[in-house]
């Protein structure tokens, strides 16, 4: 669930901010874009460099970058631009002045801009964690709705034994991990995703193959997983690997295999994102040994393969959502509209060649997206990854 999201890690001033080195490292290894802040207090601790190494982000730590050239760190900026805060480890003095409003650091006055969810790992000697005053801030930041990863019970640097030590890094994820999958708006639904091309055979050497790369249908995979879903991406010959293990994939070859594999996956699914770049004709018959050059033409009798988006449509259920793709060269619009009537689809993602860094083998994509009620929106040129967040923005408000 943290593939992907921005997580913006505050260390204060307390010895467990060792520990956040670990953090920063788990965070990453989920797939997180992490950004450190940090205390003046908390630098003496660990260094920004070692954080700045670990989150691969200038780390921050005072209100200016350059005091002698003017150059200043915009707290609002920061406090916009994660997805979740995390303050791990939160010492009694920072809890105090979070309670409190002040802002007599960076750190702080992030916090008070903050628009994203945070969380807090407090982390301090068992007779302040227990003391009236902390446990009443606690219970005050809880109630503006600060979310608070309780202390653990264990070996403090005190050398006492009790409960004040930050939790465990691990147990910290795990807690993230929770919080997303719980607010996540297609949490509960079964995804299917197709990805990349087809190869029909011709003899054992040879195939009919396409230029697709299958880039478009592991971002629309790794989004839908973002946002909750259970994903399954059945996937033509791509080279394109998925980092996130919880994505479960099946390898294809032929058009036949794609069919196969998606008639199977259909019945189960909420969502089915059909992407692949299918072939539409397929050799009659296939040479079970390489041909041999001639000087003469080879002709190659071919036959059409099965529709697999149309078998689809023509099965779907009232709660399934089908999703197909139309790469067009001419009478964009119009063709993209016709499929998605004949192919009884609710969504359509129209790309066509005559964009520049369009299509087949780019990174990035250019799409127009047509519902099922005839509503159209235009995007401009953007990555695909971008391109994914569109699409499954639309899924999620079909849903």
């Amino acid at each position: 669930m943290l593939h992907g999201k921005k997580i913006l890690l505050g260390v204060t001033g307390g010895i467990a901010a060792y520990k956040s080195a670990f953090l920063v490292r788990l965070l990453k290894k989920a797939g997180a874009d992490v950004r450190v802040v940090m205390t003046p207090s908390a630098t003496e601790f660990i260094t920004p460099l070692t954080l700045a190494t670990l989150s691969e982000n200038a780390v921050t730590s005072d209100f200016t970058e350059d005091k002698d050239a003017g150059v200043w760190n915009n707290h609002v900026e920061y406090g916009l631009w994660p997805d979740l805060m995390l303050v791990a480890p939160t010492t009694a003095n920072s809890i105090g002045h979070m309670v409190s409003g002040e802002s007599n650091n960076f750190l702080l006055t992030v916090f008070l801009s903050a628009r994203c969810p945070v969380f807090i790992a407090p982390a301090m000697d068992l007779d302040m964690y227990l003391h009236a005053a902390v446990r009443s801030n606690l219970e005050t930041l809880s109630e503006r709705g600060v979310h608070i990863i309780d202390a653990e019970h264990g070996e403090l640097a005190s050398g006492l034994v009790g409960q004040g030590r930050m939790a465990e890094p691990e147990h910290i994820v795990d807690a993230l991990n929770a919080f997303f999958l719980a607010n996540a708006p297609l949490r509960g639904k079964k995804a299917v995703v197709t990805a990349g091309p087809t190869y029909e055979a011709i003899d054992p050497v040879r195939f009919i193959g396409n230029h697709s790369s299958g880039k478009m249908g592991f971002e629309l995979a790794k989004k839908l997983r973002a946002n909750g879903a259970d994903v399954t991406v059945i996937a033509g010959p791509s080279n394109v690997s998925l980092a996130d293990k919880s994505i479960r994939r099946i390898d294809v070859v032929s058009a036949e295999d794609m069919l196969n594999a998606c008639t199977a996956a259909f019945a189960d699914a909420d969502i089915f994102v059909m992407s692949a770049a299918v072939a539409d004709y397929r050799p009659k018959h296939i040479a079970q040994k390489k041909i041999k050059k001639k000087d003469d033409e080879l002709i190659i009798e071919l036959e059409r393969t099965t529709d697999i988006l149309k078998t689809l449509g023509d099965s779907k259920k009232e709660h399934q959502l089908l999703v197909g793709f139309a790469l067009e060269t001419d009478n964009e619009l119009d063709n993209a509209k016709g499929k998605l009537k004949r192919k009884n689809l609710d969504l359509i993602v129209l790309n066509s060649l005559n964009n520049e860094g369009a299509g087949f083998a780019f990174d990035t994509n250019q799409v127009t997206l047509i519902d099922r009620n005839d509503n159209i929106s235009n995007f401009e040129l953007k990555s695909k990854t971008d391109v994914a967040a569109d699409v499954v923005e639309k899924i999620i408000a079909l849903c």
